[in-house]
């Protein structure tokens, strides 16, 4: 039997890591060995310990330092780092990446390759970049409708969709992107959907009439909802592809834009299913934009979105690169 390190025995699988930061107004450094974050308190400063070994991702805003230290840990535990504004958003940072979704990735030379090697494998056939972005828009129908339908958390918070309505807006999406021959026809599908789904969410809720506002335009409670919760799945989505070792340029989608697009690729896949909902809930209710922030994370992890988000990029990859050899 192999011998076995502490550090071997503390690892946690990224698809069964449990937390989401965001951190603002404090100091992130090492105290004690412990990767830790400080917060002032007239003339005490309390500590408080990030358990790096079951978190994804870090949100760094307003106020904000870290320490060279803190950031060798970090690395080395495979937590992504972004900077962003108040709120969650949006997203700063000097990587080479789209700056809305540049993130500091951990550098690993140990990273797996197998599946770089079958994303490569096909991305340079049009047609087949066109059947992964149609898969992961079959994927975020399917999790649209397991979400919306059988989360018996959020009819108890009062999301009550018609299952009827929603399966018949579900399925004309899913004939339509059966139909459509390239990806600019796709993504307006996309766009079309997202509207419908939308108005249903604001018509469960009784939120009134709503408009999605372009970001950081939007004064109502659920465009700053929606805008705050969208980051939280970019940054499991952008832990998703590093886990997997897929450069966040190769897109199937969104690439013709943005140079780190497979980030909302796979983003795409929980948005409207997860995020989408809340948003609408925690406007209702009142939230404020740390009770929102917990009740994503909370619903993130409670779905398994990150271990959705793996699983799918897998398949689709598998898939194509059997297709073609």
């Amino acid at each position: 039997m192999d011998d076995l390190s502490p550090s071997d025995l503390k690892t946690i699988l990224h698809s069964k890591r449990a937390n989401i930061y965001y951190l603002q107004h404090c100091r992130v450094l090492v105290n004690g060995g412990r990767v830790e974050y400080v917060t002032d308190e007239g003339k005490q400063s309390l500590y408080w310990n990030i358990p790096i070994a079951n978190t994804t991702t870090i949100l760094l805003g307003t106020g904000t330092s870290v320490t060279q230290a803190a950031m060798r840990e970090l690395a080395k535990a495979g937590v992504l780092v972004g900077f962003c504004g108040g709120g969650g958003t949006p997203l700063f940072s000097a990587n080479e990446v789209d700056v809305e979704v540049a993130w500091f990735s951990p550098q690993s030379e140990y990273r797996p390759t197998e599946y770089l090697q079958r994303w490569v494998a096909f991305w340079f056939d049009e047609e087949a970049r066109l059947r992964a972005a149609k898969a992961f828009q079959l994927a975020r129908i399917s999790r649209i409708e397991w979400n919306w339908t059988e989360n018996r958390a959020l009819r108890e918070n009062g999301f009550g969709i018609d299952p009827h309505s929603l399966r018949e807006a579900l399925d004309k999406s899913r004939k339509a992107i059966d139909e459509v021959p390239g990806t600019t026809d796709l993504l307006t599908e996309e766009a079309r959907l997202t509207k419908t789904l939308f108005r249903m969410a604001a018509k469960s809720v009784a939120y009134g009439d709503f408009t999605r506002a372009k970001r950081g335009t939007g004064t109502d409670p659920a465009n700053r909802f929606l805008d705050h919760g969208n980051y939280l799945a970019y940054g499991l989505a952008a832990t998703a592809t590093w886990v997997l070792g897929i450069p966040h340029g190769l897109a199937v989608l969104h690439g013709k834009t943005r140079r780190g697009g497979l980030v909302f690729d796979v983003a795409d896949l929980v948005k409207d299913a997860v995020i989408l909902p809340q948003a609408f809930l925690s406007a209702m209710r009142g939230d404020e934009e740390q009770e929102f922030r917990q009740s994503c994370i909370d619903s993130l992890t409670r779905t398994e979105s990150l271990d959705f988000m793996i699983d799918t990029i897998k398949y689709i990859a598998n898939d194509l690169s059997e297709a073609r050899s």
